[in-house]
């Protein structure tokens, strides 16, 4: 589904990205690890294309996506729910779900039907219609950041770290949602720190260290001593 080969990106002259190749089959749910700063989000904005990228290629569906626009990429099914979660703290809950609704996809049912889906997901967001966003707690807010992203039916979703700062009981409620998105036969590339969670989920992780991925595998075969080499602090 998602290809990416040979990337390199960089901001300005600083070079963050290095020969960065990676996989996320149609069905699967792939955890991109790595301490801070060593390239993660760099990787998921380029795929997004909000950043470019200096050379090498991302495909998605067999189709190259160089030169393409972020609002053309959510147009050919790929949805990311950024680190911090970038609701609009100005408006309610229903209209930051309206927002996500712009960039719904033909051929993906009625906007109704999508909400509803979204509702079963997480039932709270239905209570809170009225609530303007940026006062929903942070587990509301990552749960109203994934719902809306949602709404425009993708078949790849970027997620940068949906577990920071939730506490445990919303945690656990986000991985029954991202089981169930994957059951719906979405993908799903996911960036976490929180590694019993990336280990529930996940297939399949790679690792990055300084802008480059230096180890790939099932999550079955990640040992401890790989773990305290690129991820403890």
């Amino acid at each position: 589904m998602l290809e990416v080969r040979g990337l390199d990106v960089a901001y300005g002259e600083s070079q963050v990205l290095w020969d960065v190749s990676l996989e996320v089959p149609a069905g699967s749910v792939v955890c991109l690890m790595g301490r801070n700063g060593v390239g993660k989000t760099t990787l998921l904005k380029s795929v997004m294309g909000l950043l470019p990228a200096r050379s090498g290629r991302i495909a998605f569906d067999g189709t190259d996506l160089a030169g393409r626009r972020p609002e053309e990429r959510v147009a050919c099914g790929i949805g990311y729910v950024p680190q911090g979660r970038e609701i609009f703290p100005n408006l309610t809950v229903q209209e930051n779900l309206r927002m996500g609704l712009l960039g719904r996809r033909s051929g993906n049912g009625s906007a109704a039907e999508a909400l509803e889906r979204v509702f079963e997901l997480f039932p709270k967001l239905k209570t809170l219609l009225g609530r303007k966003g940026g006062v929903l707690s942070g587990g509301e807010q990552q749960q109203l950041a994934i719902g809306r992203v949602l709404l425009a039916g993708p078949k790849l979703l970027l997620m940068d770290e949906p577990t920071e700062g939730i506490q445990p009981s919303v945690i656990i409620q986000i991985e029954e949602a991202i089981e169930r998105i994957k059951a719906q036969g979405i993908s799903v590339l996911l960036v976490e720190q929180y590694l019993e969670f990336a280990w529930r989920l996940a297939g399949a992780y790679a690792i990055m260290r300084k802008g480059t991925i230096v180890s790939r595998g099932s999550t079955k075969e990640l040992r401890e001593d790989m773990v305290r080499q690129h991820l403890t602090v």
